[in-house]
């Protein structure tokens, strides 16, 4: 992950208008040409519907299956890429006022509207690296105006070897690669995130790809966002995570990137879209 910088605008205007802005996310390379530049794994189709820029990341429209249409919608995204900096290790923000605006795409990756939040209903990034924002529209104001469905959270754990689209609103590029493990802590700086998805090489996502769906591209389901790498095999290090096992061996894997499971939220998204943290299976930290 990388400092979000005010937004795509400005850096633009600093670095150039071929540059890519030094974003949330994984890597320094160069930004990628056309709406989906696909990499050498093959997977099932992908589109953008439902997806989203943010200013600084990307994200999604989700909800769970018990979600109900008149159910304000949910945007998922990063921890890191809240507008309020990064959460320090050990902070878990709950219900905080916010008015930030996401722009929605269809699945040809094409601005179709603009979202706006009502709060962050959820950020952290402590075990996890993730945000919910609650929006001030309901998932049926939203397919109603816009034709686009919410992607579905799922409730499984993923297996390693599970074909993957890590699907970026902000490039509207998407990337294709399989899960090749899990990390069982992801230390990166201050912070460390629990049972981390570990992807193949082919994932090489780049800044600005920061809260990302990861779809399972067998069911289409979200079972991760996308949201760090370790840039120059540097150790446990901003930019340069590291991998811990049980036994607190260290591995480095420079040029691999990683997302955050998100099945272990799902039992904490209840009616209305609210988040309780006391559910029984929420897996997410509490304040």
């Amino acid at each position: 992950m990388k400092k979000p910088l005010v937004g795509a605008f400005l850096a633009t205007l600093l670095l150039g208008a071929g540059a890519v802005p030094a974003f949330a996310a994984t890597s320094p390379n160069a930004a990628p040409a056309g709406p989906q530049a696909q990499d050498s794994v093959a997977a099932q189709a992908v589109d953008f519907a439902g997806t989203v820029a943010l200013s600084n990341c990307s994200g999604s429209v989700v909800r769970t299956a018990a979600s109900q249409p008149h159910d304000p919608a949910l945007v998922m995204s990063n921890g890191h890429c809240l507008e309020t900096g990064f959460p320090a290790a050990g902070q878990v923000i709950v219900n905080r006022a916010s008015s930030r605006t996401f722009s929605l795409l269809n699945g040809a990756a094409q601005k179709v509207g603009t979202l706006r939040a009502s709060k962050i209903a959820y950020g952290t990034m402590t075990d996890t690296d993730v945000a919910l924002y609650q929006l001030t529209s309901t998932y049926a104001q939203i397919q109603s105006q816009y034709g686009i469905k919410a992607l579905e959270l799922s409730a499984a754990r993923p297996a390693q070897g599970t074909a993957i689209s890590v699907v970026s609103g902000y490039w509207k590029r998407t990337y294709n690669c399989n899960i090749d493990g899990f990390a069982y802590r992801l230390k990166e700086g201050a912070w460390t995130w629990k049972d981390s998805v570990r992807y193949t090489s082919a994932c090489n996502t780049i800044g600005g790809t920061s809260g990302s769906p990861v779809l399972d591209t067998g069911t289409g389901k979200v079972v991760a966002v996308n949201n760090t790498g370790n840039e120059s095999g540097g150790r446990c290090t901003d930019n340069n995570p590291c991998e811990v096992d049980e036994a607190g061996r260290t591995t480095v894997r420079r040029g691999i990137n990683y997302g955050q499971q998100t099945y272990q939220m799902v039992p904490c998204i209840v009616a209305g879209s609210r988040i309780d943290l006391t559910r029984p299976g929420c897996g997410l930290p509490r304040p």
